[in-house]
């Protein structure tokens, strides 16, 4: 797993979650709080509102991504670079500042001009994006994209996701992005909920992941609050995935953003132990199909990754027959089955002990045991039948 460094600020596994506050210096941007065409009124709301409630990086947007507007060109991109680089020039904070830009001659010129990392969002549909930041040793984060200059993050499918980030490579000091928002009419809410429900799966990559989540419609819908009130869900949002991995949270709301990172780091199952040359690190792998990214990064053997996830359920209500049916199956599976005693409350609650009685016990075992599992176990009897067929044998 590689850790990144941006002008001597640290990203990666190795270090505490990063928060990227946003400045937008294009005045079609949708997010008015964070909209300024002054240089002045710029760097004083960076100062304050930014770096000043903790902001490590600042990323500054030349023009809004709303894929309902016209994309502006390079040599517009340039034409408002000056009131970028002169903010810049005018803020006392120390901070890490980052250009957004599909386009390797903007991320040049802001590299050149005091701009210490790029925040691609065509993820190198330009392909000389990656030499240029190779050649300024610059970091660069790289979004999930077709290869078109014209459609940022025009992707939905997960898989298509994590595919699309591997276009034309990466430099060592890639940053990974999987595109959550409305990049694409195409794109709906469940799409972004599933790339965030397997946001693990992005660290095979082996590089740190940079999410931009905050007040997302997939999120805010889900309790259904507007931009205005969806604070409170960006933020559970932020913990849960911090907590999965993401490196750098990209966000508008800075102070309360860095506390939710903070909790979600604090509770991260990830560690690292080193002794001498050698290097252990605990992944958070719950599912095959997360090994198997891990397990393609090292170019080992994907036939294991099936075998590298065990999966609990608690079964209760159990007759006899069922229970014996289940001791059977575990023999021969490779999983196993432990029986519990009593269920607590099953004989004084007359009420519940219709569902209640009977025994209970853990069923432990891999997806292909616990298919085993079920396909051995089947006509023990109806119940067993019907209730076991909600565990997930085809889990990926």
């Amino acid at each position: 797993m590689r850790n990144v460094e941006a002008a001597g600020l640290g990203i990666g596994p190795d270090h505490p979650p990063r928060i990227m506050g946003v400045l937008n210096v294009s005045s079609e941007s949708p997010y008015d709080p964070s909209v300024y065409d002054d240089p002045g009124e710029a760097a004083a709301y960076v100062d304050e509102e930014l770096i000043g409630e903790g902001a490590d990086i600042v990323d500054v947007g030349l023009e809004s991504a709303n894929k309902d507007l016209d994309v502006l060109s390079a040599e517009g991109e340039l034409a408002r670079l000056d009131t970028a680089v002169e903010t810049l020039e005018s803020t006392t904070g120390d901070a890490v500042w980052s250009i957004e830009t599909r386009y390797h001659e903007v991320a040049d010129e802001a590299l050149s001009r005091g701009f210490d990392m790029v925040n691609d969002i065509c993820g190198f549909a330009d392909p000389e994006m990656p030499r240029v930041c190779q050649e300024h040793d610059a970091a660069v984060s790289k979004m999930a994209s077709p290869p078109d200059l014209e459609r940022p993050g025009a992707i939905e499918d997960v898989d298509e996701i994590y595919e699309a980030l591997a276009m034309n490579g990466f430099t060592d000091k890639t940053i990974v992005d999987p595109a959550f928002g409305g990049w694409s009419a195409a794109k709906t809410h469940a799409d972004d909920r599933e790339t965030f429900h397997r946001l693990r799966e992005f660290a095979g990559y082996g590089r740190p992941i940079l999410v931009s989540i905050n007040r997302k419609s997939f999120l805010k819908t889900i309790a259904g609050r507007s931009t205005e009130e969806a604070l409170p869900v960006s933020l559970a949002a932020t913990a849960m995935a911090v907590e999965r991995g993401a490196n750098v949270i990209r966000t508008h709301d800075v102070a309360e953003t860095r506390d939710a990172a903070r909790i979600g780091d604090t509770f991260a199952a990830s560690t690292t132990h080193r002794g001498g040359t050698v290097t252990v690190r605990e992944l958070d792998v719950r599912t095959p199909r997360e090994a198997r990214r891990h397990l393609d990064r090292l170019e080992a053997t994907t036939d294991i990754a099936a075998a590298a996830t065990v999966t609990t359920y608690e079964l209760t209500g159990l007759s006899s027959a069922a229970v014996a049916a289940l001791e059977s199956a575990t023999q021969t599976t490779g999983a196993t089955f432990a029986r519990g005693g009593p269920e607590a409350g099953a004989s004084d609650r007359p009420d519940r002990q219709a569902s209640r009685s009977g025994s209970r016990g853990l069923l432990i075992g891999t997806a292909a045991e616990l298919g085993a599992v079920v396909e051995a176990a089947a006509g023990a009897s109806d119940a067993l039948d019907e209730a076991i067929q909600a565990i997930d044998t085809d889990r990926e």
